[in-house]
């Protein structure tokens, strides 16, 4: 059979370009125009049915630059070319956790301002100086951020986003789509523009600025596809000679399985490897937050800056505090930890400069801060455009070599074991101090309000061993802060061998070493920056511990009263005293003695016998409470003091001063310090200890100290400023009718509480 071409089938008008070659659809050699006609074949005859397309009318676009641009449309000139449109309602505004404080401010201010417009007051003084209050409270606050408050920051909703400051730094912008294996991914944007009349490829990543634009956006999470598109490009922008501008703003790559079937970790890692080979100046500028490989994809420039409150990081500090700590409440520790910011990031050589923010944050000002990126690209292209292609390629290439480093040939310790995972410290809860000012206020109302002081309150030593690991948390970062952690751990070492040895004179060495350090550290202890914290937690510590000593000491007599009570009722119902008493109770009834005036001396006689057995059996009863009784005199019932002249008051008063500081200064003598320093070195070690040798030795140091003392003020000019003063109260006292030896007792009591 002979072979029939396509020609003779078809026509001998059509043309090699006009065929469509479909191996799907097995027809080879099909003219375009004749698929607009099927033939169906019913036995011999040959019918035609035709195939319509119709074509979508639409609106002639002027591209890329209209002729004459409508310079009163809506969103500027720059709205001709893109989609992306000024917002039709001004975004809420949104007040972070710890912007707070300034709120109150605020309102203050709007509250005068209403004020002054309903009554036609002038409040102008009063405006001006709420606002400077404002001014310097936000000052204050912006000026010591914490990372986890940058990272807040950088994360806030009403922040501006790539298109955002593309549109107010470019002349002119035109967005390309596509990646040309896919579909048009919204989560990068790329479009080339001019700055200042020279042209450049502008690539990054763009977020939402309300909640249907980030649906839009995915968040600012890139699948493949913009990754791809971001690739297709930079190789666009290499062969034309454009400088390449990128912007990171994301929290990472998009990280669901349809992306990692299509291939996201080979799109990140082809743009990495292509970034590197470059021929044209690369600035990379992280304007929010930059996370992981999803950021490094665009990354990868020969110069790459920060936003003051942008961070860049390998993992974000709740995944990281989820993973060492176990749990995402850690997260401003792991934020301090992993060093993200732009001022770290910048002393580590990761980053290569700080682009600074108005006071706020960039939505503060974005105007300003779109500016301040604008004169930064220009700067860094400048330097950039200087250098050839060979150097361009070695300073991108030196630029990630430089970061981190090792040193080898360090010695290891044989003992280490390596490749173990690190023991897990528990986390330290910092509860706040206002939290822990309510918890303490609560307890000691608890325990000045119960009525039953035995009964033990419950979380008492809970919250002091919490404040004293706060206390002591505290101690030590104001030590690592002022430069005394080294010589606190130095001392700490020397303190236990001291304790150890036998030698006094190397325990004397050590304890002036520890006071020396002593006052050093409590005067340099203002300058820390966590002193206001530190006293705070301290004095709640000290109110808490004077509290429980107060409730011990009122549980400890209440109980000894109760005691006492007991051991008197158990001697008084005794069968023998039970029965002199009756027997004495019925004589002083039979006599008719109302007062002991009226009583005779055998009666009295009698009742004293009494009372003195009775005084006995007690002292008796109370020596099985390691208590001795003693019989106070009734006939000093009159205060001493109270009937002397002003003057002798005052001069006891002197005597008294005088006395105290004679006895500080024989106490801050070397000497005498050094043995009281010795004794409390031994009551520490001593603690609940028994022993006799060390209880007899401290009781030894005791007796050495008082007799020192005692010693001291005999030989001052204070022993015969008492007796001048003894003898003068001993005159006024004698001149008043009141020299019986009860009385001079008395005075000798007081003279020498006086003197002690």
């Amino acid at each position: 059979m002979a072979s029939i071409s396509p020609d003779a089938i078809l026509g001998a008008k059509s043309v090699a370009s006009d065929y469509l070659r479909s191996s799907n659809s097995c027809i080879n050699g099909v003219p375009l125009r004749e698929l607009g006609r099927t033939r169906l074949v019913f036995g011999r005859k040959i019918t035609y049915s035709p195939v319509l397309a119709k074509l979508r009318k639409v609106k002639k676009h002027e591209y890329p630059w209209p002729e004459d641009p409508d310079l009163n449309v809506k969103g500027g000139v720059l709205s001709h070319l893109s989609s992306f449109k000024p917002l039709k309602e001004k975004p809420k505004p949104v007040t972070l956790d710890f912007e707070k404080p300034l709120i109150d401010l605020q309102r203050k201010i709007m509250d005068v301002r209403k004020m002054a417009n309903e009554t036609g007051l002038d409040f102008s003084d009063q405006i001006a100086s709420l606002e400077n209050k404002y001014e310097q409270a936000l000052r204050e606050l912006y000026l010591h951020l914490t990372p986890i408050q940058r990272v807040n920051i950088a994360r806030h909703p009403n922040r501006p986003t790539f298109l955002d400051h593309v549109f107010s730094i470019t002349e002119k912008f035109v967005e390309l789509h596509g990646d040309r294996a896919g579909y048009d991914d919204p989560a990068i944007v790329t479009g080339l523009g001019t700055i200042d009349g020279r042209r450049y490829m502008f690539i990054g990543h763009q977020k939402g600025r309300n909640t249907k634009e980030n649906i839009a956006r995915n968040f600012g999470m890139p699948t493949p596809h913009g990754y791809r598109k971001a690739l297709r490009m930079m190789y666009y922008a290499d062969h034309h000679g454009f400088p390449i501008v990128t912007f990171i703003d994301t929290p990472g790559a998009y990280a669901d399985l349809k992306s990692e079937e299509l291939g996201q970790g080979e799109a990140i890692a082809h743009n990495l490897r292509t970034m590197f080979g470059l021929k044209v100046p690369i600035v990379s500028i992280v304007i929010g937050e930059g996370g992981s490989g999803g950021a490094l994809a665009i990354g990868c420039a020969n110069k790459l800056l920060m936003l003051e409150n942008a961070v860049f990081y390998v993992a974000s500090p709740e995944a990281c505090a989820a993973i060492l700590w176990k749990s995402a409440k850690a997260a401003p520790k792991a934020a301090e930890k992993l060093r993200i910011t732009a001022s770290e990031l910048t002393r580590l050589q990761i980053a290569d400069g700080v682009i600074p923010e108005p006071l706020g944050g960039a939505h503060a000002d974005p105007s300003w801060t779109s500016q301040q990126i604008k004169k930064a690209v220009v700067e860094s292209m400048d330097e950039l455009c200087k250098m050839d292609t060979e150097e361009l390629l070695r300073h991108r290439t030196q630029k990630f070599r430089k970061i981190g480093g090792f040193q080898e040939g360090l010695p290891v310790d044989p003992k280490r074991k390596r490749n173990m995972k690190r023991k897990e410290e528990p986390l330290q809860s910092k509860a706040s101090t206002l939290e822990l000012e309510n918890e303490v206020e609560k307890l000691k109302e608890q325990i000045l309000k119960s009525k039953d002081l035995s009964i033990e309150t419950p979380n008492v030593d809970e919250l002091i061993e919490k404040l004293k690991v706060e206390v002591d948390h505290e101690f030590s970062k104001a030590a690592q802060a002022l430069g005394f952690q080294d010589r606190l751990l130095k001392l700490q070492e020397e303190l236990s061998k001291a304790r150890n040895s036998k030698d006094e004179l190397k325990h004397s060495v050590v304890l002036e070493k520890v006071q020396k350090f002593k006052d050093e550290f409590s005067q340099s202890l203002s300058a820390a920056p966590n002193h206001a914290s530190l006293s705070n937690k301290l004095s709640m510590l000290n109110e808490l511990s004077k509290t429980m000593k107060v409730t011990e000491v009122k549980s400890k007599s209440t109980m000894l009263k109760q005691e006492v009570n007991k051991k008197f009722k158990e001697v008084l119902d005794r069968p023998d005293i039970k029965q002199k008493l009756e027997m004495l109770k019925s004589e002083i009834e039979i006599f008719g003695a109302s007062t002991p005036n009226n009583m005779d001396d055998v009666l009295k006689k009698k009742i004293s016998e009494v009372k003195k057995e009775v005084e006995t059996e007690f002292a008796n009863a109370l020596k099985s409470l390691n208590l001795d009784l003693k019989i106070a005199k009734s006939n000093a019932v009159f205060p001493v003091e109270a009937s002397l002249p002003l003057n002798l008051k005052g001069m006891i008063k002197e005597l008294e001063d005088e006395t105290q500081g004679k006895i500080e200064e024989i106490v801050n003598s070397s000497d005498l310090k050094n043995k009281i320093h010795l004794l409390k070195l031994e009551l520490s070690k001593a603690g609940k200890n028994s022993d006799a040798e060390l209880q007899n030795k401290i009781q030894v140091s005791i007796k050495e100290i008082k007799e020192c003392l005692a010693e001291a003020l005999r030989t001052s000019e204070l022993a015969d400023k008492h007796g001048k003063l003894t003898a003068e109260i001993e005159k006024v006292l004698e001149s008043d009718g009141n020299s019986s030896s009860g009385s001079k007792t008395d005075i000798n009591i007081e003279a020498e509480r006086s003197y002690a």
